[in-house]
């Protein structure tokens, strides 16, 4: 799978739109990994801070998120701006999600943790596909919100919750003022 290296110029407009300003640093970091033009599924999307980004440099993105007043103002945003962005209402934690299967080239969570949603995530991933996910860990709640150990990772955890995907890269610690763990995570290619 061919990487971009390099969001376009295209992608800056957008680096601002997320309500806590710019896209993450994780993402950022990791844009030599990105699938050139790789079909891109948000989950939990809120604002669509990244979605929007990635739109903007020409990524098919379905970004969903279970807020609809969100949904409805990211879906008009890309509308307005003619971006390949196909917002939707999901609720990730009711049920079982279904995300597709081997759907997406890329697959973005940010900031959210939902323990059951990891078998479905791993689903949605094409062969080859990247798995770029950080969110909150249990030394967070020392420092404010989120408190709740429902939705902070243990130490080490992440990396055994996207087994068996392969880990290229791995963060933990803290980074911006919070404290994340983070990995960027290939899914194994066929092996026919």
């Amino acid at each position: 799978m061919k990487t971009s290296g390099t969001l376009p110029p295209g992608a800056a407009a957008f680096q601002g739109a997320g309500p806590s300003g710019a896209p993450s640093s994780w993402l950022l970091d990791n844009r030599d990994l990105l699938p050139s033009a790789a079909r891109t599924l948000d989950v939990a999307c809120g604002r669509g801070r990244h979605a929007l980004m990635l739109a903007a440099a020409g990524f098919p993105v379905r970004a969903v998120d279970r807020d609809a007043g969100l949904v409805e103002a990211l879906s008009a945003t890309a509308q307005r701006l003619g971006l390949p962005l196909r917002a939707a209402v999901l609720d990730l934690e009711t049920g079982t999600a279904d995300l597709g299967t081997e759907a997406y080239d890329l697959v973005l969570v940010f900031n959210y943790l939902h323990r059951p949603l990891f078998p479905a995530l791993l689903r949605a991933l094409a062969p080859g596909g990247l798995l770029l996910y950080e969110t909150f860990t249990i030394e967070q709640a020392r420092r404010g919100k989120p408190t709740n150990p429902d939705f902070l990772l243990k130490a080490g955890e992440l990396r055994e919750r996207v087994a068996p995907l392969v880990v290229l890269r791995e963060r933990e610690g803290e980074f911006e003022g919070r404290m994340v763990a983070a990995v960027a995570a290939r899914k194994p290619q066929d092996r026919s």
